[in-house]
């Protein structure tokens, strides 16, 4: 295993860890982006952990009565998936996708909660099923890229990518899906140079610029990273998630100096 392999596998890690504390955040936590979003993604994004608790038990009671209403069950599987709880949005997607197995909004979900989930492949056939040739959809082309980066088609993926901007140019989400495609190789200076122009186009949110905080912090600049983070997250939040990063470098700088002692032990 190269150590380029090894590094890109690290990024894959704390990436994925490290957002994960991001958007949980602590209860008493609130995003500095609050205002009403074009889309309960975004809205959701913005919300603390106990915003997103009160919001899943709101959505979670109209959802009951009313399983098979399309909007409802979207924003409920979404709130549960920004909660972490995978397997529940899961369902919940499952349920909707048997009930309208042709609408591209719940397929594309559907795949979304099935990636989420680590079942890549059938994410993967759900995203695809929900694609038309003739009325292309650059969310989907977006979804689909994700996916394949997440198998390891990083060429496949940047070609998505690029497809969802020629449809949709400047879309600071796809820019910044682009740049993670380059985290997850490692290649974090052209990583940082498309998250810097996924966060400086208007319409970014939160998570475009947690995530070049994170790729920023990947390259050991903790108090620039540390800046860009507090500008989403209260102070103690931001220094947890640069301490965190801290750590996870320096266990991975261990790491990889017991594999080279055992390397030079015949």
């Amino acid at each position: 295993m190269t150590n380029r392999h090894n590094n890109s596998k690290l990024l894959l890690l704390s990436a994925a860890v490290l957002a994960t504390t991001i958007l949980s955040g602590c209860a008493r936590d609130k995003m500095t982006t609050g205002s009403v979003s074009r889309s309960a993604d975004r809205n959701y994004a913005n919300m603390s952990a106990g915003q997103l608790s009160s919001a899943a038990d709101s959505v979670g009671q109209a959802y009951s009565k009313n399983p098979n209403d399309k909007a409802t069950a979207l924003r409920y599987g979404n709130v549960l998936q920004m909660e972490g709880k995978t397997d529940q949005s899961l369902a919940v997607m499952r349920k909707l996708a048997i009930a309208l197995p042709t609408d591209r909004d719940v397929l594309a979900a559907y795949g979304k909660a099935l990636a989420a989930s680590g079942q890549l492949q059938p994410a993967l056939d759900a995203v695809r099923r929900a694609q038309t040739p003739e009325y292309p959809d650059w969310k989907l082309f977006s979804a689909e890229g994700a996916i394949l980066d997440q198998m390891g088609d990083t060429r496949g993926a940047r070609t998505l990518y690029r497809k969802a901007l020629d449809l949709k140019p400047n879309e600071p989400s796809v820019t910044s899906n682009l740049g993670m495609s380059y985290v997850l190789e490692g290649d974090l200076k052209t990583a940082e140079t498309y998250m810097r122009t996924a966060a400086q186009t208007p319409g970014a949110d939160s998570r475009v610029r947690q995530n070049l905080a994170l790729v920023v912090g990947l390259q050991g600049r903790f108090q620039e990273a540390e800046q860009i983070a507090s500008q989403e997250l209260s102070p103690d939040q931001a220094q947890a998630n640069v301490a965190y990063l801290r750590t996870m470098l320096a266990q991975q700088n261990a790491w990889s100096q017991i594999k080279a002692d055992e390397k030079k032990t015949p």
